[in-house]
């Protein structure tokens, strides 16, 4: 690490996320001019200015942002090399850190979960859960060796392997008009207000609903953002809308009241994939990806299991 202390790359990361000296000295549990101390001891030896400071707080330069990058990774490595030693002298032979998204179907979650490779008897596995996203920026960093997601944009610097393919789900009150069709088309939720779930949970997916509803000249009335389906579930009990749900969210709240259908059509629907860094060779990594594939291939049709239809 070029001899820089561990200390002084953790006490610029506090800084840069933080933007505040006396904030990011709480959170590290030193005092401010210990912390103050340690950044310029870091700019010293670096030879650069990383923060400029005045009365109204902190910016970072344009070598700060560059170097926190770095620093990041440098950190979160080191911090998974103490913890896999660790594991390992507990007697796990391997580590391997998968993350999932919310939106993941549990059969599927489940099914992937409790896969064992032979050449790995004591492996040790670690789940985080978090938006695609997210996860995706996590497997490129090298946070975690495995994701299982749904709806990203391809990038070269990762593997995609198709996993599942289901449809979306409609969810109205059962005296909607929409309740009496046994499946729904975008056309048949024109000029309606709409649950769907926030663009920064999937920028992607959300992207191409938008784009489904100007090419059918579909327009919600308005549109609500959620982030479970008990939430769309309170929202529905008092107005009457339209959510648009994967189908274990769906099947949660269609009680009382509320009917699930499906939603026909070949462009929207929720691709679920599972993600690891390009450049990653690892035995491991590809044992899990090779059991994965058989699994799934042995339990053809799991994570897109028909839920018989409510209301």
């Amino acid at each position: 690490m070029n001899g820089i202390d561990i200390r002084l790359l953790q006490a610029a990361i506090a800084v840069a996320e933080e933007l505040s000296f006396s904030r990011a000295a709480a959170r590290l549990h030193i005092t401010q001019p210990a912390l103050s101390k340690q950044i310029h001891d870091l700019e010293s030896h670096l030879g650069v200015l990383l923060f400029e400071r005045d009365n109204q707080g902190v910016e970072l330069t344009d070598a700060c942002r560059a170097f926190i990058e770095e620093a990041r990774l440098s950190v979160l490595h080191l911090e998974r090399a103490i913890h896999k030693a660790r594991m390992i002298s507990r007697g796990a032979e391997a580590v391997l850190h998968i993350g999932t998204s919310p939106s993941i179907d549990p059969y599927l979650l489940s099914t992937l979960l409790a896969i064992q490779l032979p050449l790995f008897p004591k492996l040790r596995v670690y789940r985080s859960s978090n938006f695609s996203p997210e996860l995706s920026r996590q497997v490129m960093t090298g946070e975690l060796e495995i994701a299982l997601l749904t709806g990203v944009a391809n990038t070269p610097r990762l593997n995609f392997l198709d996993i599942a393919a289901a449809p979306f789900y409609v969810v109205v009150h059962e005296y909607n008009p929409i309740a009496l069709n046994r499946e729904v088309r975008l056309r048949d939720c024109n000029e309606r207000p709409w649950l769907l779930f926030g663009r920064h949970l999937n920028p992607s997916l959300y992207d191409v609903f938008m784009k489904r509803a100007r090419e059918e000249g579909v327009a919600p009335t308005e549109i609500h953002h959620v982030t479970t389906a008990e939430e769309a579930a309170h929202f529905l009990a008092h107005h009457d809308a339209v959510a648009f749900l994967v189908q274990h969210g769906a099947w949660r709240i269609a009680r009382k009241g509320l009917a699930m259908r499906p939603l026909v059509d070949d462009e929207l629907r929720l691709k679920t994939v599972l993600v690891t860094r390009a450049d990653d060779q690892t035995r491991l990594v590809s044992e899990f990806v090779r059991a994965a594939v058989r699994k799934l291939q042995n339990d053809s049709g799991l994570g897109q299991k028909q839920l018989p239809l409510t209301g």
